[in-house]
């Protein structure tokens, strides 16, 4: 084998490799685990996809909600009011 075909194939598997971390990482493919030769259950579910309890997701519902809430205050608001702020920003 020349370097060239050893930079090249070199190149590939670290590229390749990359690849399969992303893959793993963006949706949990686990496919560096599948390479390694490791047993892996796809379909159980990860230790961060059970971490909430019931009682966290419903207080992050609440607060996404009343951040909604605070949003829609300011969207709604009437133009005037706006531009008579920003005029006193500007004076």
């Amino acid at each position: 084998m020349t370097h060239t075909e050893i930079i090249l194939l070199v190149s590939a598997m670290l590229g390749m490799g990359l690849v399969c971390h992303y893959l793993d990482a963006k949706y949990n493919w686990q496919l560096s685990a599948w390479f390694y030769g490791k047993p892996v259950n796809p379909f159980k579910k990860t230790e961060a996809q059970n971490s909430r309890t019931p009682a966290q997701k419903d207080a992050e519902i609440a607060a996404l909600k009343e951040r909604i809430a605070v949003l829609e205050k300011i969207v709604t608001e009437p133009a005037y009011e706006l531009n008579q702020e920003l005029n006193k920003l500007c004076r």
